[in-house]
C-alpha cells in the first residue's frame, strides 16, 4: 500500500467516525436543560432562583451517576407571554435545550406546550398550575409534575365545605391559571351544594386589592377564596387582614405555601390552609434538602413545593435520557419517563400517567399559631394525607387525546 493510499484510507475511517454519533465515540451524553420562570415579579420568591438551584442539585446528584453529562441554564419569562415563547424557541431550536422545566404563568406554560410538541422537545411543569396541560392541550412531550388547578380546586373546596364554607366569592387572578382554578373549586362547591355568591378577576402584579375585597364582604359569601399565587396572593390577603376579615370568613388560598408565610408572618397567617405534596420539615431527606437549598440560596429561604418538584422531575428526566443513553428525541424521553417508576428522596414513589399526570399522595396543612411554632419556618401542621389515587383528576375525564377508551 502506498503511501497516498494509506493516508486516503485513514482520512476516510476518520471521516466516517467523526459522521457518527457521539455514543459510538464512547462520549457522554450531553443534556441541556432550561429553568424558564418569573424571577423578578410576584412569583420570584416561589420558583425564580430557587427552581434554578434545584434543577443545578439534581444534576449534581445524580447526572455523574447515570453517565451524562449536563448543563443548566435559566430565563426570566417575566409573566409575559411573548417574552416566554420567544425565550423557549430560541432555547430548543438556537441553543439545543433538550428540556424546558417550572414555567409558572400557565399562559406561558400553555405556549411553550405547544413549541415541546411542534419541535420534539421536553416540557415538564411544576410551576405552572393550569391542569390543561394534561387534559385537552396534553400532548406526548410535556409531563406536568407538582401539582395542579383541578387538584387544588376540588381539593380545598371538599376541604373547605367541611368546615362550613358554603356561599363561596372568588378573587382570581385574570388569566389561565386563575380562571381554571377559580372553575375547578366553582364546580365542587356546587356539587357539593353550596353555592358560588360571585366572583371578580385581577390582573397579575395588582396591588390594590381592596375593592375586590370590598365587593366579596358584601356578598353574602362565608368563604373568601383567592385564586392568584406568589406576592399577589400575599398582598390580597394582608390587605384582608386589615380590613378586618380575618376570623368572619374563611379565606383559602389556594397557592399558599412558606413564602406566603414569610411574608406574612404567622400572626396574620394562623389558620390559613395550604395543599402540598412536599413540606421542608416532613422527614429527614426533606429538611437534608432544605439545609442545603437554604445554605445556597441569596436569601436563605426554605424550600417549597414547586421547587423541590423541579428537583424530583429532573432526576427523573435524567434518569429516563440515561436509559435511552439519548436526549435527542423528546417523544421517546417522555414515553421511557411514563414508562419507568418514580423514586426520588422529596416526593418518593410514584408514576406518571398516560395524560403526562405525576401523581403522588398530597398533604393538608394548617398554618400553626405563634405559640405552636418551634423557630423560624416551622409554619405548618399536617391535618391529612389525600392519596395519590384521589387527588388528581380522573385520568378519564381530562380530555386528553393521548387516553385510550
Amino acid at each position: 500500500m502506498t503511501i497516498q493510499t494509506l493516508r486516503a484510507a485513514t482520512l476516510g475511517a476518520a471521516l466516517m467516525v467523526a459522521g457518527l454519533p457521539s455514543l459510538a465515540l464512547g462520549q457522554v451524553p450531553m443534556v441541556k436543560i432550561g429553568v424558564l420562570n418569573d424571577q423578578s415579579t410576584v412569583y420570584a420568591d416561589s420558583q425564580g432562583i430557587g427552581s434554578v438551584i434545584a434543577a443545578q442539585f439534581a444534576v449534581d446528584d445524580y447526572a455523574g451517576k447515570l453517565g451524562l453529562k449536563a448543563e443548566v441554564v435559566s430565563a426570566d419569562h417575566q409573566n409575559k407571554v411573548d417574552i416566554g415563547a420567544a425565550q423557549a424557541r430560541n432555547w430548543y431550536e438556537v441553543q439545543g435545550v433538550d428540556m424546558i422545566i417550572d414555567v409558572p404563568n400557565s399562559a406561558v406554560a400553555l405556549a411553550v406546550n405547544i413549541l415541546a410538541r411542534d419541535l420534539n422537545k421536553v416540557l415538564i411543569g411544576s410551576g405552572a398550575g393550569t391542569a390543561e396541560l394534561t387534559g385537552k392541550s396534553c400532548t406526548p412531550n410535556t409531563i406536568h409534575w407538582t401539582y395542579d388547578a383541578w387538584e387544588l380546586g376540588h381539593g380545598f373546596a371538599k376541604a373547605v365545605y367541611a368546615r362550613g364554607g358554603k356561599r363561596w366569592f372568588f378573587i382570581s387572578a385574570d388569566y389561565a391559571f386563575g380562571k381554571d382554578l377559580e372553575g375547578n373549586a366553582s364546580d365542587e362547591v356546587v356539587a357539593l351544594g353550596g353555592q358560588v355568591m360571585g366572583a371578580v378577576r385581577a390582573p397579575i402584579g395588582n396591588a390594590d386589592f381592596s375593592s375586590y375585597l370590598l365587593r366579596a364582604q358584601s356578598s353574602g359569601a362565608d368563604t373568601i377564596a383567592f385564586a392568584n399565587a406568589g406576592g399577589d396572593l400575599s398582598n390580597a390577603l394582608k390587605q384582608a387582614a386589615e380590613f378586618g376579615l380575618v376570623g368572619k370568613f374563611q379565606m383559602p388560598g389556594f397557592v399558599f405555601s412558606i413564602n406566603n408565610v414569610q411574608a406574612l408572618g404567622l400572626q396574620a397567617s394562623q389558620g390559613v390552609l395550604a395543599m402540598m405534596p412536599f413540606y421542608w420539615d416532613q422527614d429527614d431527606a426533606s429538611r437534608a434538602f432544605a439545609k442545603r437549598f437554604q445554605e445556597r440560596h441569596p436569601r436563605k429561604i426554605m424550600p417549597n413545593d414547586m421547587q423541590a418538584g423541579v428537583y424530583a422531575a429532573t432526576v427523573h428526566y435524567l434518569k429516563a435520557v440515561a436509559a435511552l443513553k439519548s436526549a435527542g428525541d423528546g417523544r421517546a424521553v417522555v414515553a421511557k419517563m411514563k414508562e419507568l417508576p418514580t423514586s426520588d428522596p422529596l416526593y418518593g414513589e410514584g408514576r406518571i400517567r398516560p395524560d403526562g399526570r405525576k401523581v403522588h399522595p398530597v398533604r393538608l396543612y394548617e398554618t400553626k399559631k405563634p405559640s405552636e411554632s418551634k423557630g423560624e419556618w416551622d409554619y405548618f401542621k399536617l391535618i391529612t394525607t389525600i392519596p395519590a389515587d384521589q387527588a388528581f383528576r380522573p385520568l378519564a375525564e381530562g380530555g386528553c387525546p393521548l387516553v385510550k377508551g
